[in-house]
């Protein structure tokens, strides 16, 4: 694998090295070694993104300009477009994502998801007269205004960070707001190709400011407690979710939190087998490093066994090991950290008293990888049915029917999303309602789009990215009224 070029910070429209000229290693998950270095910022850089960001939101027309926003979102998503074929290669050695992987969500369709919210950004009712009232005794018109909501700080993950990047900042910035992007450290190429795209069209200065680094902590934490900073768009653990909410309670600025997730498949007992366990399939997407994965499966007792064989050849069926096959949608995990942890949860299940059907740690491969991971005869109080664990592994629960079913499902911290299988749709539906989660699929069908709000219930988060929901958690309200005439 080559190495690939120093990737630099963009702080108030300028692409530049980081203070002193700091640079960290670049580990690729598919081999284990550094395929290149990325800018180290320190928290001076940070201080000079947040200033620039705050005097952009302040001092200029960006705020107010619509026209100018959709036209500048306009151009850098065709940069993006450009830049995308150059940074190909890169963004999947950093991220391990495999070919099919960035052929989808991983690089190229997060670029075209950017049309539909440009689009509602231009379209969007900015204000609206809501009439006259007379109620305080003096007639007066009301109107009602949608205002950007200041300075973002947006604090982004590894696992599909082109995707979660592009959406907080074109929704942010369509909105009026300016930005200050901090990518996970794992993946800064995810976030340079936006920088160097910004940097081509000219974008205005200070309304995007990217700002990697090696530290996990300190700047985000830094980004989080300054109080120019009006608005925090996280998503991540939801752990780490817990500590931004604390850090932001003193200056009570707005905090959007897209957190984790052990979402439940439900296969009720009308399903069609095999065809209703070929999604499990989808826990391995990616080396299941998703937060709205259905990492539980929940088996109608009476054909349990049946359904867990099932998935076992599909487990077992599903190649890995190859990153450059469009085939493969599995790579590795990101990193040795995440490998340990994914590994260490395995050993875990077996200690718990489940049965693990397949996978584990895949052995004579240079990277982060682990197996399609299969458990069976596991019970809902089990660490590995309630901690989100964030790789290849499945767990198989029976269940025994419809309201049996739901409990199960709804007996977690998380509501992040589900899955209902099932012959009837309206019966797929009805049980699809009772779950408490942000986003449910019934059979084959998928919600996950550009227009469609994403987000959980519970522990999985605060607020909605994506759809017009996700467009107004970077707006304020203000209501004005006018003596009527």
């Amino acid at each position: 694998m080559s190495d690939f070029p120093d990737s630099l910070l963009y702080i108030d429209g300028v692409q530049r090295p980081a203070e002193n000229g700091r640079t960290y290693e670049n580990i690729a998950p598919a081999t284990a070694k550094p395929v290149g270095r990325a800018a180290d910022g320190s928290q001076a850089d940070m201080e000079e993104a947040i200033a620039a960001a705050h005097r952009a939101f302040h001092q200029s027309d960006w705020p107010t300009n619509v026209a100018l926003r959709v036209a500048m979102l306009r151009k850098l998503q065709a940069e993006l477009r450009r830049l995308a074929d150059i940074y190909r290669d890169r963004i999947a050695a950093e991220t391990g994502a495999t070919a099919g992987v960035i052929a989808g969500p991983g690089l190229y369709f997060p670029i075209e998801m950017m049309t539909w919210t440009i689009d509602l950004a231009e379209r969007y009712e900015y204000r609206r007269d809501i009439g006259v009232t007379s109620l305080m005794g003096t007639p007066s018109r009301r109107l009602v205004f949608k205002e950007a909501a200041g300075v973002v700080g947006a604090i982004t993950p590894w696992n599909m960070p082109v995707q979660i990047n592009l959406a907080k900042l074109t929704a942010a910035l369509g909105a009026g707001c300016t930005m200050v992007l901090k990518p996970a450290p794992d993946t800064p190429w995810t976030a340079t190709i936006i920088g160097e795209a910004a940097a081509n069209i000219g974008l205005p200065a200070g309304v995007l400011n990217i700002v990697t680094s090696a530290d996990k902590a300190t700047l985000g934490e830094q980004l989080v407690a300054d109080p120019r900073v009006d608005v925090i768009s996280f998503t991540g653990s939801t752990g780490v979710g817990r500590r931004i909410a604390e850090a932001a309670a003193p200056t009570l600025k707005r905090v959007f939190l897209e957190l984790g997730g052990k979402s439940a498949n439900i296969v009720l007992d009308d399903a069609k087998f095999p065809d209703a366990l070929y999604g499990a399939a989808a826990v391995c997407y990616h080396a299941g490093q998703g937060c709205a994965l259905p990492t539980r499966i929940l088996l109608p007792r009476s054909r349990y066994e049946e359904g867990v064989q099932t998935l076992k050849a599909i487990y077992e069926s599903i190649p890995f090991g190859d990153p450059s096959s469009p085939e493969q949608i599995l790579g590795p995990v990101i990193s040795q950290s995440q490998f340990d942890r994914v590994s260490g949860y395995i050993e875990l299940g077996v200690e718990e008293g489940a049965r693990l059907v397949t996978g584990g740690v895949a052995e004579g491969l240079d990277g982060y990888y682990i197996k399609p991971t299969l458990f069976a005869d596991v019970t809902n109080d089990m660490r590995i049915a309630q901690e989100e664990i964030f790789g290849p592994v499945l767990v198989a629960i029976p269940h025994d029917g419809d309201d049996d079913a739901v409990r199960i499902a709804n007996d977690s911290v998380y509501g992040l999303s589900g899955a209902v299988q099932s012959a009837d749709p309206d019966r797929a539906l009805a049980v699809a309602r009772r779950i408490r989660t942000g986003g449910v699929n019934v059979n084959s069908a998928n919600y996950f789009a550009a227009d469609a709000p994403f987000g959980g219930y519970k522990q999985s988060g605060l607020g909605r990215e994506m759809g017009v929901e996700g467009f107004e958690e970077y707006l304020q309200t203000k209501t004005v009224a006018l003596e009527a005439a």
